[in-house]
């Protein structure tokens, strides 16, 4: 397999709770494959099956020196719910300075409440259980996938002014195109080109 096309905003699959896999087959091994080519082309630091248009409980992530795969991912301990670190140079600012994006949402970035740390279990694509203890910028990636995997999007979490800008950055930027056909890929943070301390995109 190789890149394939994002799937955008207003695609029924990311609106859909994906289905758990069953065996790990051949067939799997290669959506994994296609999944990390495709985050990988696209600049995220991690991917959901969803956003290739594949309605399948996996994401690839490559974020802080870690990289992998997970399939039927499950949050089973959250620590404390809050901004994702502000960037160490300037911590006494109410502005929490790195900002969630997200390949399959055009041109929005904002920050998110997440929770500082996480514990993720599941399964790698080779069989072996995987539970992975995470906190900063791959813990929100890994809860930004789960998300994903639920149908849900980093723009259901924002409130108040910032999911404002967010709808009025959408409505300003909307262009009619039609559906694509096999999907492609959910990215978490990504930076938008001139914004410095923005995350990038999942």
């Amino acid at each position: 397999m190789a890149v394939l096309p994002l799937r955008k905003l207003g695609d029924p699959v990311l609106r859909t709770p994906a289905a758990p896999v069953g065996a790990l087959d051949a067939r799997i091994s290669e959506l994994v494959t296609a999944m990390y080519e495709t985050m990988d082309a696209a600049g995220g630091i991690g991917l959901a099956a969803p956003q290739i248009g594949v309605g399948l409980r996996i994401f690839t992530y490559d974020a802080m020196g870690s990289r992998g795969a997970v399939i039927n991912p499950e949050l089973v301990s959250v620590g404390p719910i809050g901004p994702t670190p502000r960037d160490a140079d300037h911590p006494a600012e109410g502005e929490n300075l790195l900002r969630e994006g997200c390949l399959s949402v055009d041109g929005v970035y904002s920050p998110v409440d997440r929770a500082q740390r996480v514990v993720l279990t599941g399964t790698a694509p080779d069989g072996a259980a995987l539970r992975i203890a995470a906190e900063g910028l791959l813990a929100a990636c890994f809860q930004h996938e789960t998300d994903h995997l639920d149908g849900r999007l980093f723009i259901d979490r924002l409130t108040g002014e910032d999911r404002r800008r967010a709808m009025r950055t959408l409505r300003e930027t909307a262009a009619p195109s039609p559906p694509t056909g096999v999907g492609a890929g959910s990215s978490f943070f990504a930076a938008p080109p001139a914004a410095p301390h923005s995350g990038p995109r999942r």
